[in-house]
């Protein structure tokens, strides 16, 4: 019998954070992540502290950067992999009058760290009226990111790459198969709609798809943005993406999410591309785009991270820290994250 202190269930975001923040406390775990994609790792991997679209921001956004930062050092420490990217947002403006709104916008004591009063105008991207930079935004390299995280906890003896089954729980022992636990943390995503222990959290679906694409003659290190992110990848391919769909919730490619991904994607390098890959996933969303923490009403050592959506990267490590104080230290789960809100 293994004896763990918590088992993790999810291959997330959500889920890889809380168990980095286990490794930093030095705390014993076995994570549980299915083999496949899900809505982390065929993420952008962007951390946009800008909604470009209104010219807002959230709150804490630096301070949540900062974390980031620091957790993604932490884990080039022990994976020997440096996954972090620096490589700002360079939002193509669509008119005159949207440079106009950036440059008012910037003198808001909230964006004004964020939107860079200096434009440039970059060749070889159809860019009439220059780009704005968001200063603090980068990505990840999201691929080697799961996989360097992944190898490392394989290489403990911390990772087991099956489904999960619920219904093997013994919550009288606490017990799962020949594991002995003293916690569970579900970070699931969309999947917790077969969790019988949480399913009835409100979860909302959202459908996402993305291009993996090749550009004749283009030859871009930078991340761009107009209606969706444009960036490098391995191998000469490109990212493109992604879209949201709270209404279609089909296991197949949506022929209409892909003409409206050609359609942006044109407006910035032409016609001249090849499609490579066209992948979809579901992201875990809620109505006031806040995660869901709590604790399992009966089952006291059951607990759910859950809801963080397309901010993920960004959101994950702070509320990871925040169910970790929550469960080993005793303090509230903070009001906007609350399961019962």
């Amino acid at each position: 019998m293994k004896k763990v202190e918590y088992i993790i269930v999810g291959g997330g975001f959500a889920a890889l954070f809380f168990a980095h923040r286990l490794i930093q406390e030095g705390i014993s775990f076995i994570l549980f992540a299915e083999e496949g994609k899900t809505a982390s790792n065929i993420s952008a991997g962007m951390v946009n502290p800008v909604v470009l679209k209104k010219f807002t921001t959230f709150d804490n956004a630096l301070s949540q950067i900062s974390e980031l930062r620091k957790v993604l050092g932490e884990m080039e420490a022990y994976t020997g992999q440096d996954t972090l990217i620096d490589q700002p947002i360079h939002r193509i403006f669509h008119d005159e009058k949207e440079k106009e709104t950036w440059l008012k916008k910037s003198e808001d004591e909230n964006l004004s760290v964020f939107l860079n009063r200096s434009f440039v105008a970059v060749e070889g991207v159809n860019n009439p009226f220059g780009c704005g930079v968001v200063e603090q935004s980068f990505r990840i390299d999201v691929p080697l990111f799961f996989s360097s995280f992944f190898d490392y906890l394989e290489s403990k003896g911390q990772l087991i790459r099956k489904r999960f089954e619920h219904s093997k729980i013994n919550t009288e022992t606490n017990q799962y198969g020949d594991i002995n636990f003293s916690k569970i943390v579900f970070a699931e995503g969309i999947g917790v709609r077969n969790n019988p222990f949480f399913r009835e959290i409100p979860i909302i679906v959202n459908k996402g798809h993305h291009l993996s694409i090749k550009i004749n003659g283009f030859n871009q290190e930078k991340t761009f943005k107009k209606k969706h992110f444009l960036l490098p990848l391995s191998d000469g391919e490109y990212y493109y993406g992604g879209t949201y769909d709270r209404e279609n919730e089909t296991e197949q490619i949506d022929a209409n999410a892909v003409e409206q991904l050609e359609s942006g994607l044109k407006e910035i390098v032409g016609d001249d591309y090849e499609i490579v890959r066209v992948e979809y996933a579901f992201r875990p969303t809620t109505r006031d785009r806040k995660p869901i923490l709590g604790q399992h009403k009966e089952h006291k050592n059951f607990y759910v991270f859950n809801g963080l959506g397309a901010r993920g990267l960004l959101n994950g490590v702070h509320y990871s820290q925040a169910l970790f104080n929550h469960i080993e230290k005793g303090e509230p789960i903070p009001e906007e994250a609350k399961s019962g809100r």
